[in-house]
């Protein structure tokens, strides 16, 4: 999962929404580029993001797991 397989730790959650929520804000500023009429609205890059969405931000590995006794 990239990103969120490197930095998808316990505790890290915060940062990583962060992170989705400043993706998808690039990259309505990225398709709005490709419009004549000016900037996408949000109402339009919703339905967008239903038909093409992104991960969720979640944590992958845990911190917090417990280690088998050996």
């Amino acid at each position: 999962m990239g990103h969120y397989g490197y930095y998808g730790i316990t505790g890290n959650s915060v940062a990583l929404s962060r992170l989705r929520h400043e993706v998808t804000d690039i990259w309505r500023r990225w398709l709005s580029r490709q419009r004549r009429d000016g900037e996408m609205a949000w109402d339009p890059f919703r339905r967008f993001l239903e038909r093409y969405p992104l991960p969720p931000a979640v944590a992958i590995h845990s911190v917090l797991r417990r280690v088998a006794p050996a």
